[in-house]
């Protein structure tokens, strides 16, 4: 559970710094957060189920 959710944090995080290193506003920088975050979340989750039925 805790991949999905790093990568929601994380992807957020990175997002938002990305988009003010490039002069984003408000806006952009909630856009690009809110899209990295769904990106690192799927790849998380997919992290997440990949663990899961190795060990089961």
């Amino acid at each position: 559970m805790i991949f999905p959710l790093g990568g929601l944090v994380l992807g957020a995080l990175l997002g938002a710094y990305r988009a003010k290193s490039r002069g984003g506003n408000t806006a952009d920088m909630a856009q690009y957060g809110a899209v990295y975050a769904m990106i690192l979340g799927v790849i998380g989750l997919f992290i997440m189920i990949i663990i899961t039925r190795m060990y089961a």
